[in-house]
């Protein structure tokens, strides 16, 4: 079966196409431009039975992710489960399986068989807890297993694959010649620099990399080029290291698309809030426009318990410069394992920051919603306001609690509000309705 990609070069609108088209108010033949250009990616593998498509980059609205899964601390998949339930209620459009606990294939398999939104994966996660139970070591790990990992999750129904191919052995040298305060903090790009440096070698994932096309293309599982060497601290932010495996990685989008596999590139990380635009623009040039996906980034290290928002700061202007794809922060990040609260909340400040650049960037659609708020917020209308409110519940909670039942304005201004003081005076029938 041909990929998206290569249907949509062959002048075929594919019906994940048309669905796409209609949830961003834009035409099939727009979408199916951009597939084929690679600037919108529709993340669908062929065996994912029960997925709504969705699409990521150009013109479209910003899409958000949620991080799920087991750990060897917390190992059973039914909390995990309940926390794809909450993403997908709470509007992420998409999840990723990092799960590193027992039965991680079978954890896989069911978050596949439950999720509506596309689930990306990090095989080097199964492979390197593969190696360490039959070997020993993670250094023991062979290209077979690899290989066999990333075989076995396309075969599952996976997505998008974070794969970390642009690690090579001259990025390594320079990151040690330039030097770093936090090295390396990708789990996966610690698991494949370790490989490399105790064998010696070159990165079997970028040597291999035709290979792993091969497999994304049989089953149309988008690549999601890992950022391996992406910074953990403000100090590393675009530093020589990070700089030369995005290059890299701009160079592996070009093959991808060569064989009509879709890609996207993964991001920072933490950045300082004035180094952001210049991240996202680099990689847009560098990466010829492909959908870019970022985690926060994180403007400020001193947040713990608080990265959520710190993560949405960053997040808002890298998505105003380019950025197509938020990987929620949660309250956790740095501290724990997300509870079913850290995920709610994780999603829901992700889901503001990527409308607030959506409004920004004139996104169709994204201005109607607030212009609906106004409007009920002007009329008192305090249903249509719950009901339009990023997350209803809790806006329909914080108003129950210290606001009687039918009272037309809020307890913080009561007698005063201003609105109700103008609706009074002002000669509505004289002015325009704003429409």
């Amino acid at each position: 079966m041909a990929t998206q990609m290569q249907q949509a070069r062959e002048g075929k609108i594919t019906d994940a196409m048309r669905i796409v088209a209609e949830k961003e108010l834009q035409t099939p033949e727009a979408i199916r431009e951009r597939v084929a250009r690679g600037t919108v990616a529709i993340c669908a593998n062929v065996n994912h039975t029960g997925l709504q498509p969705a699409g990521v980059g150009e013109g479209l609205r910003i899409k958000v992710n949620a991080n799920i899964g087991t750990s060897s601390t917390f190992p059973d998949i039914a909390p995990e489960l309940d926390k794809l339930a909450e993403a997908v209620r709470c509007g992420a459009d998409a999840v990723m399986d990092l799960s590193t606990g027992n039965h991680i294939g079978e954890s896989r398999r069911q978050i596949i068989a439950h999720s509506p939104v596309m689930v990306g994966t990090v095989p080097i996660y199964e492979a390197t807890v593969k190696a360490i139970r039959e070997h020993g070591a993670v250094v023991s790990m062979t290209t077979e297993d690899l290989l066999h990992t990333i075989e076995q999750q396309a075969k599952d129904g996976a997505d998008f694959m974070t794969i970390h191919c642009g690690i090579t052995q001259a990025a390594i040298a320079r990151l040690q010649r330039q030097g770093r305060l936090m090295d390396i903090v990708s789990r996966g790009g610690s698991f494949i620099t370790g490989w490399m440096l105790h064998n010696e070698k070159e990165n079997p994932l970028y040597e291999h990399y035709d290979d792993i096309l091969d497999i994304c293309e049989k089953y149309d599982v988008t690549v999601s080029l890992g950022d391996g060497l992406r910074p953990g601290c403000l100090a590393d932010a675009t530093d020589r290291a990070q700089i030369t495996e995005l290059i890299t990685l701009g160079e592996l989008v070009d093959r991808a698309w060569r064989r009509g596999v879709q890609a996207m590139v993964e991001g920072p990380g933490h950045v300082p809030y004035n180094q952001i635009a210049a991240n996202m623009q680099l990689e847009k040039r560098l990466c010829r426009n492909a959908p870019f996906y970022v985690l926060g980034p994180l403007v400020t290290d001193v947040a713990p318990g608080y990265d959520h928002i710190t993560a949405a700061i960053g997040g808002t202007l890298a998505a105003v410069s380019g950025a197509d794809f938020l990987c929620y922060v949660t309250p956790a990040e740095h501290l724990a394992l997300p509870t079913l609260e850290d995920v709610h909340a994780g999603v829901i400040t992700a889901r503001i920051a990527a409308h607030a650049a959506d409004v920004a960037k004139g996104t169709p659609g994204a201005a109607d919603w607030d212009k609906k708020m106004a409007k009920a917020r002007k009329q008192l209308d305090w249903d249509a306001q719950l009901a339009l409110a990023i997350d209803p519940d809790y806006a329909r909670t914080k108003r129950g609690a210290r606001n009687a039942a039918n009272e037309e304005a809020c307890s913080m201004c009561g007698a005063y509000c201003a609105v109700k003081l103008i609706n009074q005076y002002m000669d509505k029938q004289s002015r325009p309705s704003g429409d």
